[in-house]
């Protein structure tokens, strides 16, 4: 069997490693050992933080939400309010919600309004 010279190989995937590492500190980014392992965490910790940054974002938009509908224009609950949306089949997801909340006060007060009307007449017809 011939001998094979892994050299080039080897110095193409350890530099292809350290191109990744490169923004590390320390040994982290010059040594091999150290920066695959780096490379393989921080890989992982993308991965996670991907999802998590979903969580994140929709705790923010509840959060919103539920600061503006405690205002003493509106006083309502945010479980409440969101509960009455879907009753109402008014189809709003968090997000838009949230950014109507932030940007135009006015219109969501309509939107929890509407909702607080229809609630009433569905009352009075029963």
């Amino acid at each position: 069997m011939t001998r094979v010279k892994r050299g080039y190989t080897a110095r193409r995937r350890r530099k292809k490693i350290r191109l990744f590492a490169s923004t590390f500190i320390g040994a982290h980014s010059r040594l091999t050992r150290t920066t695959t392992q780096q490379r393989m965490r921080a890989l992982v910790s993308s991965h996670r933080d991907r999802s998590r940054k979903k969580r994140d974002f929709r705790r923010l938009w509840i959060t919103r939400i539920n600061a503006v509908t405690h205002e003493d224009r509106i006083f309502y609950s945010y479980s409440l309010f969101i509960h009455n949306l879907y009753k109402r089949q008014l189809l709003l997801n968090r997000k838009i919600l949230a950014q109507i909340a932030l940007s135009n006060k006015n219109c969501f007060d309509i939107i929890s309004n509407k909702i607080i009307n229809q609630k009433s007449n569905t009352n009075q017809i029963k």
